[in-house]
């Protein structure tokens, strides 16, 4: 497979960082537009804009509702990159696209749609009403009485193909408009193999006939979440590498790291490869053991790189 090349969505008008949350405390659109400049600057093909609350921030949905008529002009302002708007929350969505002008920007990402969500059907409305590109989450599936993660390739496989074919049919979607994000977990403590499912399930997708030219994305940031600092970057990039070997094109990222892939041969690419090989179940072995092999491999590595440091 010949890889694509990779695109990234800068992540840092985001409440997971200190500057956003800055902006955000106060009311700042002129922080959220010097945030907009920077990652435009840094060649980011899309801007999220997540106003969400976190651990150190709590946000209530009106106070998200209100901000966005205001700082969605100051970022169109500031930068012609078109934005990728990030929430589970139909109304989110509603006032945000309302806001934007297609017209300075180009068409805005919807992030996103899952099986998950409670308004599905306005979400996916939402998509043709104002003709957005649209992420749809892979990692989750419909089951009797209710949703459930996707723990094999197959089924988030069979969700992507789902969701392209409503988009399609209900959306006026073509493929290319529509982006696949499986999911990426923590690689150090992903002891039930999420992230062997995530690449085997874009190597399904990439395979399908069907689902031809749809776009993979992952957020980059959760990959090596816990990680030291000194190798995190690295680990980050050789997943990049593998990514991209299975039809990996967007990326999650802040990009002022410049997230890239690795050359193949890069030694980080090899540990990496051989360390999600680890984590595989045997034949009459649990997942559990190969994942907690997979987390001492990590470990290996991180340990590795800070005795060479």
């Amino acid at each position: 497979m010949t890889a694509r090349p990779l695109n990234i969505i800068g992540e840092l008008m985001n409440n997971s960082y200190a500057r956003a949350r800055k902006a955000f405390t106060a009311r700042d659109p002129r922080g959220y537009a010097e945030l907009a400049r920077t990652q435009a600057d840094l060649g980011a093909r899309y801007l999220t804009l997540n106003l969400d609350g976190t651990a150190r921030l709590q946000v209530k949905m009106e106070e998200m509702l209100e901000f966005l008529p205001e700082v969605i002009p100051a970022i169109q302002d500031a930068t012609s990159t078109p934005i990728s708007f990030d929430n589970p929350s139909v109304k989110y969505h509603r006032i945000a696209l309302k806001h934007y002008d297609p017209a300075r920007s180009g068409r805005p990402i919807l992030n996103s749609i899952a099986a998950s969500r409670t308004h599905l059907d306005e979400m996916i409305a939402l998509v043709k009403e104002y003709d957005t590109n649209v992420v749809v989450m892979a990692s989750e599936r419909f089951v009797e009485g209710g949703t459930a993660q996707c723990m094999a390739a197959g089924d988030s496989h069979a969700a992507a193909r789902y969701f392209v074919e409503r988009l399609v049919t209900e959306a006026n979607r073509t493929n290319d408009q529509i982006l696949i994000d499986p999911g990426l977990a923590p690689v150090g403590a992903d002891t039930y193999g999420l992230v062997n499912i995530g690449l085997d399930a874009m190597r399904l997708i990439s395979a399908d006939p069907d689902l031809a030219g749809v776009h993979m994305l992952v957020g980059l940031s959760n990959f090596a979440w816990g990680t030291p600092k000194g190798v995190r970057e690295q680990l980050e990039n050789a997943y990049l590498t593998l990514g991209m070997e299975v039809g990996l094109d967007y990326a999650l990222a802040n990009p002022e790291k410049s997230p890239a892939p690795l050359p193949r041969n890069h030694p980080m690419v090899g540990k990496l490869r051989v360390a999600l090989e680890a984590g595989r179940a045997a034949e009459g072995e649990t997942q559990e053991t190969a994942g907690y092999r997979q987390a001492e491999a990590i470990m290996e590595i991180c340990n590795e790189a800070a005795t060479a440091d």
